[in-house]
């Protein structure tokens, strides 16, 4: 198989390309990224094989996009590549429309001029908008789009322009909505690596509004398992599943009290502060629908790899410390 895989070096991207060397050795795997602060190609410096390459290209280049299908024919296309910060979506919304949207559309064209087997576009839980903080309702398959911020806007376009060429023009794709991810080569700017990073530094840990807000926390391997039960199966081309990681209502003060535990510090690191405008309440996933068709369900418990994704922390500052430096910077600029 000839996978192409756009920006693989950001955070799920190159796990997943890490996973699939591993797993797939004799597969070809041309990674394309336009390494903006949020791609790092140290990521993949340890993946010694040739059968995967580099090639750093913006997706919304239509020459360059054009001449990488030609050149390199895949038959899968899996589109990591996105905006996803939603603090940085209030800040600047046209960049997430014109890499998520157009992008995408980019993307889109060029498959269908070359005939691809499948186009796999990874999404968000978060083009479901927000629930109730006491309803027992999860996001699945049939829910309603609702999103509330420019990110998730740009999303859920995004995901209505795969589905559009699938119904209007025949291509074989797939989408999988995932609930927040976390574990190694995470963004320090993000929610959990800046929580462990704040630890590691001595300071405290900023919590919007209450903390009480709700999310679905998934280990990055487990979506990347979950990537590979869709991929491999022809069934579900056509299909989108929700891939969700908790069996329970985790909140983000929950979670930083975790964090906590893990450094063995008490609750007065925690830091209220004035909570983001549009912040989604809750969000819960239903994965019943790719546990019935594909026999997938989270493998890993979200303490113990919460442990092992602070441990990667604490070992590979030499990673995270010049990004963190430019994430405090955007979170000072914003009052965040």
């Amino acid at each position: 198989m000839k996978l192409l895989i756009t920006g693989g070096a950001g955070f799920i991207g190159s796990n997943f390309i890490h996973y699939w060397t591993h797993n797939h050795p004799n597969d070809e795997i041309l990674n394309i990224d336009s390494l903006t602060y949020a791609g790092n190609i140290t990521n993949l410096a340890s993946i010694k094989t040739n059968k995967y390459k580099f090639t750093q290209v913006d997706i919304c280049d239509t020459e360059e996009i054009n001449k990488i299908f030609k050149d390199f024919k895949p038959d899968n296309v899996v589109h990591f590549a996105a905006e996803t910060h939603v603090d940085r979506s209030l800040d600047k919304p046209d960049v997430f429309i014109q890499t998520n949207i157009f992008g995408t559309y980019n993307l889109l064209e060029a498959s269908l001029k070359n005939n691809i087997k499948r186009f796999h576009h990874i999404s968000t839980d978060e083009v479901f908008g927000s629930l109730d903080l006491d309803t027992a309702d999860k996001f699945d398959e049939q829910t309603s789009y609702k999103p509330n911020s420019p990110y998730s806007a740009s999303k859920a376009s995004s995901d209505h322009l795969v589905r559009s060429y699938a119904e209007s023009y025949g291509l074989p794709i797939s989408i999988t909505n995932c609930s927040n991810n976390f574990g190694p080569y995470q963004h320090p700017e993000k929610f959990l690596p800046r929580i462990i990073t704040n630890l590691i530094d001595n300071k405290n840990i900023p919590l919007y509004g209450d903390g009480q807000n709700v999310r679905d926390w998934l280990y990055v391997e487990d979506h990347c398992r979950a990537i590979e039960s869709v991929l491999l199966n022809k069934s579900t081309i056509g299909q989108t599943y929700c891939v969700g990681g908790n069996y329970e209502d985790i909140s983000n003060l929950d979670i930083a009290k975790m964090v906590l535990d893990i450094f063995n510090l008490d609750d007065n690191k925690i830091e209220f502060v004035k909570d983001r405008p549009g912040h989604d309440i809750k969000y819960a996933v239903n994965w019943t629908k790719i546990n019935q068709d594909l026999g997938w369900k989270p493998k890993y418990d979200t303490y113990q790899w919460l442990e092992k994704t602070t441990q990667w922390y604490i070992e590979n500052e030499s990673w995270w410390r010049p990004l963190k430096t430019e994430a405090e910077q955007f979170y000072a600029k914003n009052n965040q």
